[in-house]
């Protein structure tokens, strides 16, 4: 293992972080996305300092397939726009670049600083590492050198297979409560323990979820069905009660229920095979997993227009407050027509309209990814 330094005020040198080799930690480079690694390579032949980050990096290290590689580097939004054609800038409070291909979104970001406010206050690697939520989370990947930069001992908690808070557990869920969403995320896929002290913080500031913006909750909840391990989330989330607070109808439904609470379980493992199996990422269909143990088709209905708004309606009422698109909620009610065996009504479902840019990089189609590069 080697170790990087750093320089104190007083002139003096103090270690840093740990620095763990291929040899070590044994990540197999072409297990990393090849889109990811040209933009390290050049943002780095640039001169930039380039990381892949997060959970791809705590995925390759405990052997799951990561979802989605992000990237950090210390360059800034603008400068990464100069190199990239196709990539956008977005956000308002805090910039980030997404790097635009045929069938996925790289997201990278810029170093941030310890400094709160409403403007994009950059910073170095040292300081961007502290506003990480957990240990495992925090390790940085250097594709060129194939180096694990840690700054907070992650390496070792992902080895000991436990979770924990980089920041101090009495204001980090008050900070920002969708991280108890999260922490209990991991934990269920990962296998990884929750240490007492951390459950106990969770469980004292569960209902600082009330505060969350529908939109965040809405984005949680679909990145959880789209985990493939959903049934298990789901189980811990009620045994912390923390869907009290994300659905609370659905868990007003299945809590002490035990017939009700069995089917929405059988209803969540399905959906986890269809992700796993058949690679289903379609909102609405996801949506129709999440619910179709709970929603009751009468024996007489009017006719299926009728019908049809009935269920789209029951749907919004069980994910209250989740805001999905309507048209995901109207795809979720035509998969739920097709369990019946009930063809949907003509028009049912709204047109997606199109993108204003049409133009736009993801339109593009993905030949050789040579042309996402400016010369």
């Amino acid at each position: 293992m080697l170790i990087r330094y750093g320089t104190l005020k007083s002139g003096k040198r103090v270690p840093i972080a740990e620095i763990y080799t291929k040899i070590e930690h044994g990540i197999d480079k072409s297990n990393v996305d090849s889109d990811a690694v040209k933009i390290t390579e050049r943002l780095s032949s640039r001169g930039f300092d380039v990381y892949i980050v997060g959970g791809a990096v705590r995925d390759l290290l405990i052997g799951r397939k990561p979802k989605d590689f992000d990237i950090a580097t210390n360059a800034s939004p603008k400068e990464i726009k100069k190199i990239f054609w196709n990539a956008r800038i977005i956000g308002r409070r805090f910039r980030l670049v997404h790097l635009y291909f045929s069938r996925k979104i790289i997201e990278v970001s810029t170093f941030r600083s310890g400094q709160d406010g409403e403007n994009n206050v950059y910073g170095t690697i040292e300081e961007d590492v502290k506003r990480r939520d957990f240990s495992i989370n925090a390790l940085y990947y250097d594709p060129q050198n194939e180096y694990i930069l840690d700054f907070v001992h992650g390496y070792k908690d992902i080895r000991k297979g436990r979770l924990r808070s980089l920041i101090p557990l009495d204001t980090t869920f008050a900070e920002d409560p969708v991280r108890m969403i999260r922490g209990i995320k991991y934990a269920a896929t990962t296998g990884f323990k929750i240490p007492f002290k951390l459950k106990r913080s969770i469980i004292k500031y569960r209902s600082e979820l009330q505060r969350c913006s529908s939109s965040r909750l809405t984005e949680e909840v679909l990145k959880i069905l789209l985990t493939g391990s959903s049934l298990k989330i789901f189980e811990m989330l009620i045994d912390y009660k923390l869907l009290e607070y994300i659905l609370p109808v659905i868990y007003s439904l299945v809590a002490g229920h035990k017939v009700t609470y069995v089917q929405f379980l059988t209803s969540l493992s399905e959906n986890d095979k269809n992700v796993l199996q058949r690679h289903e990422a379609r909102k609405g269909r996801l949506i129709a997993g999440l619910v179709q143990s709970l929603i009751m088709f009468p024996n007489d209905y009017e006719n299926t227009t009728t019908l049809f708004h009935d269920i789209f309606k029951e749907i919004k009422h069980l994910i209250s407050p989740l805001t999905p698109p309507n048209q995901e909620v109207e795809m979720a009610v035509v998969k739920l027509f097709r369990n019946e065996g009930l063809i949907p009504p003509k028009n049912a479902v709204r047109k997606k309209r199109p993108p204003l840019d049409k133009k736009s990089p993801s339109r593009r189609k993905h030949h050789d990814m040579n042309r996402y590069y400016k010369k």
